[in-house]
C-alpha cells in the first residue's frame, strides 16, 4: 500500500477520525481568542510601507529626534460662498483655543490670522476661506483615537452658514476610520454569505455546506492567531490591508479545498460500502493534487519577501501562513467531519454503491465532446480571443492616484482639499521636509525657492550633528502628479548643491518613492513567481512541455483579466487610474490561483492517460472534474469579488480583476483552451517523461492495479480513479 495511502487511512479511521476533529477544535480554541486581537498588532504607518534604503525613509529617520513620527497635522477649513464675516473670522480665532484643549492635540493652533501674519496664507484671497493648522499625537498605535477627536472638532467649529470641512492627515485618517470602521466582521460575514448561496446551489443539500464554511472559519481562527503570535513576538508585519485579503483568501481557497475533496469522497462513496474506506481513497486520490496547488499559491506569496516595499512583502508570509493553515485544517478536520457525519450529510442525494455517476453526461461532458472533432482550431481560436482581450492593457494607467481618486466615495477630507485648491489654498500639512548640512542652509532655502509651485520655505531647523532641516508647503494634493512633480524638482535642485549632502521627504516624497519601489518588486518578483510555478509544475506532473503550457495559458489568462479589467475600470466604473502596486498583487493572486485549476484538471488527465491515452483521458477528466472546478472558479470569484464593494479603488480593482481573471481560467482556460490543446497533442503533451513515448502498464497509476499493471474492471467508476500524482 503506497505511504499515502496509508495515511488517508488513518486519518479516515473509526476511532483516528474523532481524535483529529479533538485536535482541531483544540487548536481553535486555543487561537482564537487571540485572533480577535489581530487588529491590535497592525502597523499602518509609513514606516510599514518603505524599505530602509528609500530616501524619504532617510529623511525620516534623521528627523526622528526632532520631528514625531506620530504627528497627524490636521486641516480645519472653513468656506462661506460670498465671503466671510467679520463675525466668521472672530468665531474661528475663538474657536481654536477650545481646539487646542482636544485631548491628543500638541504644540500651537495656527489660526488663519497667525498663518496670514507669518505670510503663509491662512485666509483665501477671495476671502471666502480659512485654515485653522493642528497637530494631534495618540503615540504609535493612537489611530483609534482619532475619530472620537474628529468628533469633537466638529462639535467645536459649527459657524450658522459657514461649511467645515477637517483635512490634511488627520481628515484622512479621520475618514478612514469611517470607511473601514467594522470593516473585517462585514467583508467576513459578506463573503461567507456568498459562499454558502454557491454551496447551496453545488451541493443541493440543505446540510452539507455548513461543514465547507465551518472549516474555512476553522482555518481563519487559527491562521489568525498565529499570525497575531508572530506579529508580536517576531516582528510579523501586519496592516489592514493584509488582513482584508487574507480572510478572502483563507474562505475562498478552502472551500475550492472542501469542494475537490468532497466530489472525490461523492465518487468514492458510489463505488465502496464503508464510509471510512471511500474517505481513504479519496484522501489519498485528491489530496496530492489540493497540497499542491496550496504549495503553489504559498510559494508565490512568499515570492513577496523579496519586495522592497515593507507592505508587500508583508503581505507575503501573512497570507502564505493562511493558505497553509487553511489546507491542513481541510485535509484533516473536513473529512473527519464527513465520516463522522456519514452518508446522511449528502441528503438528499445519498451517494450508495453502484449509484449512477451524473458526470458521465454532464455539461462538461458535452463541452469535451464538441472539443474533440476540431481541437487545433478550437486552441487557436481561444488564443487569439484572449490576446485581443489583453489589447486592453493599454488602457491600463498605473501612474497613481490622488486622494480624490483613491476612494469610489467623496469623503470630507476631500471636500476640504477641493475647497483649497479652489480658494489658491496651500495645504500646509503636506509639505517637503528637507535635511541637509547646517553649512548649505541659504543654498538649499535658495534652491527651494526656485522650485515652481512650492510654497516659501521655512527657516532652518538645527538636528543635530551638523544638519538643518527646512520645510515648504507642496501646491495641490499630496498624491497627485503636480505634488510628484514638485518632489521631483526639489530633489533636483537640493541635490544640485555642492556639499549640502540635501535629501527631499515628506508626505509627496513618501508616495513618489513607493512608485519606484513598486516599479522594481513587478521587476524582480513576477519572474520569481513564474519560475517557481513552472518548479511546482515540473515536479508535479513529471514532464516539462505540459507545465510550460500550462504556465503561458496563465499568463495569456492574465494579460486577458488585466486587459478586460483595465477597459471596466476606465469605461464603466470610471476609475481615473490605477495604484502602482496593482499589477504585482493582481499578477501574483491570479497566477497563483488561476494554476490552481490547471493542476485539478491535470493531475486527472494524467492518470487517465496512463490508462487510457491523453486524448481519451482529457475528456473524462474534463467530465469528472469540469462541475467542481466550475464551482471552485465561482467560489473563489465571488469572494474576491466581496472586495470590490470596498471603498477603496485599489482593493475594487484588485477584487474585479482575480474574479474576473478566476471566471476566465475556469470557464475557458482550464476547460476549453487547456482541454483542446490536450487533444491536438495528444502523449507529447507529457515530453519528455516515458508517458510521452506510449509508456502505460510501467508507469504507477496511483489506482487499484495488481503487479501486473492490469486496469480494474469495469464499474461505476469510468475507470477514472484518481485526481492527483
Amino acid at each position: 500500500m503506497p505511504p499515502t495511502h496509508r495515511v488517508a487511512g488513518r486519518l479516515a479511521g473509526p476511532r483516528s477520525s474523532w481524535a483529529v476533529l479533538a485536535l482541531v477544535l483544540v487548536a481553535v480554541g486555543l487561537l482564537m481568542p487571540l485572533a480577535g486581537r489581530l487588529t491590535e498588532v497592525q502597523n499602518n504607518e509609513a514606516s510599514s510601507f518603505l524599505p530602509a534604503t528609500a530616501e524619504s525613509t532617510e529623511v525620516a529617520n534623521q528627523l526622528s529626534a526632532t520631528v514625531d513620527p506620530n504627528d497627524i497635522p490636521t486641516l480645519v477649513v472653513y468656506e462661506r460662498r460670498g465671503g466671510l464675516t467679520a463675525a466668521d473670522k472672530q468665531a474661528i480665532e475663538q474657536q481654536a483655543v477650545e481646539l487646542g484643549r482636544i485631548d491628543g492635540v500638541t504644540g500651537p493652533v495656527v489660526t488663519p490670522a497667525t498663518a496670514a501674519a507669518a505670510g503663509f496664507g491662512g485666509y483665501s484671497r477671495d476671502g471666502e476661506a480659512a485654515v485653522t493648522a493642528l497637530t494631534f499625537n495618540f503615540g504609535a498605535n493612537g489611530w483609534n483615537d482619532i475619530p472620537p477627536a474628529a468628533d469633537r472638532i466638529r462639535e467645536i467649529t459649527r459657524i450658522d452658514g459657514v461649511t467645515v470641512h477637517l483635512a490634511g492627515f488627520g481628515g484622512q485618517a479621520a475618514d478612514a476610520a469611517e470607511a473601514f470602521g467594522g470593516l473585517d466582521t462585514t467583508l467576513l460575514l459578506a463573503t461567507l454569505g456568498i459562499v454558502v448561496v454557491i454551496l447551496l446551489l453545488t451541493y443541493r443539500s440543505p446540510v452539507l455546506w455548513i461543514l465547507p464554511i465551518l472549516c474555512s472559519v476553522m482555518a481563519l481562527m487559527i491562521s489568525e492567531g498565529l499570525i497575531y503570535l508572530l506579529a508580536k513576538h517576531a516582528g510579523l508585519t501586519v496592516n489592514g490591508q493584509s488582513q482584508a485579503i487574507l480572510s478572502i483568501l483563507v474562505i475562498g481557497a478552502g472551500t475550492d479545498y472542501a469542494l475537490l475533496l468532497i466530489a472525490r469522497y461523492r465518487e468514492e462513496l458510489r463505488r465502496h460500502e464503508s464510509r471510512h474506506e471511500a474517505m481513504a481513497e479519496a484522501l489519498h486520490r485528491a489530496a496530492p493534487a489540493i497540497l499542491a496547488s496550496a504549495a503553489t499559491v504559498a510559494m508565490g506569496m512568499l515570492c513577496l519577501l523579496a519586495a522592497e516595499l515593507n507592505s508587500t512583502a508583508g503581505l507575503g508570509p501573512v497570507n502564505a501562513i493562511g493558505v497553509a493553515v487553511t489546507v491542513l485544517v481541510m485535509v484533516t478536520a473536513l473529512p473527519a467531519l464527513l465520516v463522522v457525519c456519514g452518508r446522511w450529510i449528502f441528503w438528499p442525494q445519498r451517494p450508495t454503491p453502484g449509484s449512477a455517476e451524473p458526470t458521465d453526461s454532464g455539461l462538461w461532458a458535452r463541452v469535451g465532446r464538441l472539443i474533440g472533432p476540431r481541437p487545433r482550431r478550437v486552441w487557436v481560436g481561444t488564443t487569439l480571443v484572449l490576446g485581443v482581450a489583453c489589447l486592453g492593457l493599454l488602457q491600463l494607467d498605473t501612474s497613481g492616484l490622488s486622494t480624490e481618486e483613491s476612494y469610489t466615495k467623496e469623503f470630507d477630507s476631500i471636500k476640504g482639499q477641493k475647497v483649497l485648491v479652489a480658494h489658491d489654498l496651500f495645504d500646509t500639512s503636506n509639505t517637503v521636509q528637507v535635511v541637509a548640512n547646517a553649512d548649505r542652509a541659504d543654498q538649499v532655502a535658495a534652491a527651494l525657492r526656485g522650485v515652481e509651485g512650492l510654497g516659501r520655505p521655512g527657516e532652518a531647523t538645527p538636528i543635530g550633528e551638523g544638519r538643518v532641516y527646512l520645510t515648504a508647503a507642496v501646491a495641490g494634493d499630496v498624491s497627485s502628479p503636480q505634488a510628484f512633480a514638485q518632489v521631483r524638482a526639489a530633489r533636483e535642485a537640493v541635490h544640485a548643491v555642492p556639499g549640502a549632502d540635501a535629501l527631499v521627504g515628506g508626505g509627496s516624497a513618501f508616495y513618489v518613492d513607493i512608485q519606484q519601489a513598486s516599479a522594481r518588486d513587478s521587476r524582480v518578483i513576477i519572474p520569481l513567481v513564474l519560475a517557481v510555478v513552472l518548479l511546482i509544475l515540473v515536479l508535479l506532473l513529471r514532464a516539462l512541455a505540459a507545465p510550460l503550457i500550462l504556465l503561458a495559458t496563465v499568463v495569456l489568462s492574465f494579460g486577458a483579466a488585466l486587459g478586460l479589467s483595465a477597459l471596466l475600470f476606465r469605461h464603466v466604473f470610471g476609475f481615473a487610474g490605477a495604484d502602482p502596486g496593482f499589477p504585482l498583487f493582481a499578477f501574483v493572486f491570479l497566477v497563483a490561483l488561476g494554476i490552481d485549476y490547471n493542476i485539478f484538471l491535470m493531475t486527472r488527465v494524467r492518470e487517465e492517460a496512463i490508462r487510457h491515452g491523453t486524448r481519451a483521458g482529457s475528456l473524462t477528466a474534463l467530465s469528472s472534474t469540469g462541475g467542481v472546478i466550475t464551482s471552485a472558479g465561482l467560489v473563489l470569484a465571488a469572494t474576491f469579488a466581496v472586495l470590490g464593494t470596498l471603498p477603496l479603488v485599489f482593493l475594487a480593482e484588485l477584487g474585479t480583476a482575480v474574479a474576473l481573471g478566476v471566471l476566465l481560467d475556469t470557464m475557458i482556460v482550464r476547460s476549453v483552451l487547456v482541454t483542446a490543446i490536450n487533444l491536438d497533442l495528444g502523449d507529447r503533451i507529457w515530453w519528455p517523461s516515458r508517458l510521452a513515448r506510449g509508456g502505460r502498464g510501467d508507469l504507477d497509476a496511483g489506482g487499484p492495479t495488481d503487479a501486473g499493471g492490469e486496469e480494474p474492471p469495469p464499474g461505476p467508476d469510468r475507470a477514472t480513479v484518481s485526481l492527483t500524482r
